[in-house]
């Protein structure tokens, strides 16, 4: 629950803000209330299923794209919760702080088959293979888009992007100038972010933001508390130089992160810097980037891990010779591990040091069969200390059958490279990590079908089918157990969404997922326990979603899902419901409520100990 001193340093915001003058009122259009009409969603620019600037309705791939403008009219206050506006991802928050989050199955907290990006920064671990939500954060006010593929994307990126990317990239310090304070509480959360943005003497924009977040803890099903309350604390920097045909970007967060963990706290924290520059070269376009990043992960009850890492990736764009589009590219990454076993004899990894070193190359050649089909053919090598040589292919094909209708087909090779957990763990009660343990495989088939049929209408529908092979399995042995690859299984589904402007003023869009997985023991091997550690999905899931303009300063949206049941720990399908008023008391000040689950006063999504409740929140951003 927010403090009496919380609500008061929020009532004095409101006051100062609200006496702004109401006359600004005038200057407020309604147009400027949709950034994006459909007319435009078809052109939006996306960058994550080629490497180079698309148009979105010329992308051979499932792909959604979350706009700034959906950031800020859902009302959401963290990176998880804005991914649920992404219909082809599954997203479960199984603690205050804890979320599953993957694409096309196979999902846990450490959802190990989903490459994750920000700003070209992966922060994908190679500790247990997935990604710490808890630590992932930026000021969404920043935020451009986020770019959800689903499918493999590991030609281009690499391995562990089995099922997908999510891609975040923020916005151009160009357009992010002058100051913006936000403010927000609600009954289980309360936020402070400020950024000011300026330009110095030679004309070279930046930007710097802090922001600090309180989460409460969530509740047992018994009515007791979790104790899992957390605090986050954030601050970052970035500068954009353009020189003509060339741009530079330099950029950097450090982090904070306390979260109860019963009797004890786990910390988190951290700090990155990344280079980027991009221009012309001989015989083309060239991009150049680099980053550091420093990830601790203190949790006193098992081990304190460090990763450092230092990443370099060059990528070459040649000028198009004939119907040719070349793209090449390389890249090399080494991350030092050095882990602390606070309770070897219980659980522990061995050695405590690894130096692990990771290159590649690949190429992509985008070819015009004819004018309006084109075929994408490209290959990555990528060589790693656990398993060695990987190879991963894709093959894409995109018909433009007519204007604004685009029929695309691709074939892909995937993997999930050995973590550390998979070798090196120690655990006598528990799996032991296995020092053959093999990387998963995927041979991932899709076929899609994306059109703007009219003016106001668009929509995109995409069958999909996974051959795995290889998945990671928790086998039975003398001495206790251990991790192996002795699971097999297919995946099929298809995925849809759609969106209509019913008028100016009015848009409504809808989704639904469906998928069947079939697991299965590899033939010649000893049934594996525990098949249900590979993941727990829904069979469906829907969405409906409606934004409205009230006024000529006034929103109103909601956002309706309806999720299946998870089979294993069986979680009942739930039904939520959010909604957020937004009101622009001038063309600098925005005030909004946000209700969350309003439909349940609590319900399970993950874990079935945990119930989250119904929330309300209430914030206010500040522009100068």
């Amino acid at each position: 629950m927010p403090t009496t001193f919380q609500r008061a340093r929020l009532s004095a915001v409101l006051a100062a803000l609200m006496a702004q003058p109401l006359a600004a009122l005038a200057q407020t259009a309604a147009g400027d209330l949709f950034d994006l009409s459909i007319e435009q969603l078809t052109s939006i620019e996306v960058t994550s299923v080629a490497k180079r600037v698309q148009a979105l309705s010329e992308v051979a791939g499932d792909i959604y794209v979350i706009t700034r403008e959906d950031l800020r009219r859902s009302g959401v206050t963290s990176l998880p919760e804005a991914l649920r506006l992404a219909p082809n991802l599954q997203v479960a928050r199984a603690d205050a702080n804890r979320y599953a989050i993957s694409a096309r199955g196979l999902n846990s907290v450490l959802a190990d088959k989903m490459l994750v990006q920000i700003d070209g920064r992966t922060v994908y671990s190679p500790l247990f293979s997935g990604t710490f939500w808890e630590a992932q954060d930026v000021m969404l006010e920043d935020v451009e888009r986020i770019e959800v593929l689903s499918g493999s994307g590991g030609t281009l990126y690499g391995s562990n992007a089995v099922n997908g990317v999510i891609s975040i990239i923020t916005r151009h310090t160009a357009d992010t100038q002058g100051a913006l304070f936000s403010a927000g509480v609600g009954d289980h959360e309360s936020a402070l972010a400020a950024r000011w943005g300026g330009t110095t003497q030679r004309g070279t924009p930046y930007r710097l933001y802090a922001k600090r977040t309180r989460r409460d803890p969530t509740g047992l099903a018994n009515g007791a508390p979790l104790r899992d309350a957390a605090e986050m604390a954030q601050a970052g920097f970035r500068v954009d130089r353009t020189d003509g045909a060339r741009a530079m970007t330099l950029q950097g967060d450090a982090y904070e992160t306390t979260i109860e963990d019963g009797a004890s706290q786990r910390r988190l924290s951290g700090m990155n810097l990344l280079g980027r520059w991009r221009g012309p070269v001989a015989g083309g376009t060239g991009q150049l980037q680099g980053y550091l990043d420093r990830a601790v992960r203190d949790a006193p009850s098992t081990l304190r891990d460090v990763v450092d890492t230092v990443d370099l990736d060059y990528q070459h764009a040649l000028q198009p010779r004939g119907a040719h589009s070349v793209l090449l590219g390389a890249g090399w990454r080494s991350q030092h591990d050095r882990v602390q076993n606070y309770a070897p004899a219980r659980l522990a990894l061995l050695p405590a040091e690894r130096h692990l070193q990771l290159w590649n190359l690949f190429a992509q050649d985008e070819y015009a069969l004819r004018p309006h089909l084109k075929v994408t053919l490209g290959l990555k090598l990528e060589h790693n200390d656990y398993s060695g040589l990987e190879y991963l292919p894709s093959a894409r094909l995109a018909w433009d059958v007519m204007p604004n209708h685009l029929l695309w087909a691709a074939a892909s090779r995937s993997v999930r490279t050995p973590a550390r957990i998979d070798r090196d763990l120690y655990a006598p009660a528990l799996p032991l990590g296995s020092p053959q343990f093999e990387s998963e495989v995927a041979r991932v088939y899709e076929l899609g079908w994306r059109a703007q049929p009219r003016a106001a209408l668009s929509y995109a529908v995409t069958l999909f089918h996974h051959d795995f092979s290889r998945l990671r399995s928790l086998d039975q042995t003398p001495s206790g157990g251990s991790l192996n690859n002795n699971f097999e299984g297919t995946l099929t589904g298809l995925s849809a969404w759609a969106a209509l402007r019913m008028s100016d003023h009015w848009r409504v869009n809808a989704s639904y997922v469906f998928q069947r997985e079939r697991l299965r023991a590899r033939a010649g091997v000893p049934p594996p326990s525990a098949m249900e550690a590979l993941g727990n999905d829904p069979s469906h899931r829907v969405t409906l979603g409606s934004s409205h303009d009230l006024g000529r300063a006034t929103t109103l949206d909601l956002q309706l899902r309806r999720v299946g049941a998870l089979p294993s720990p069986t979680v009942p399908a739930y039904t939520a419901l959010d909604l957020r008023l937004g009101w622009k008391v001038n063309p600098n000040l925005e005030l909004s409520v946000t209700g969350r689950n309003l439909n349940h006063a609590r319900h399970v999504e993950w874990n079935t100990q945990v119930d989250l409740l119904r929330s309300v929140f209430v914030k206010a951003v500040w522009r100068l």
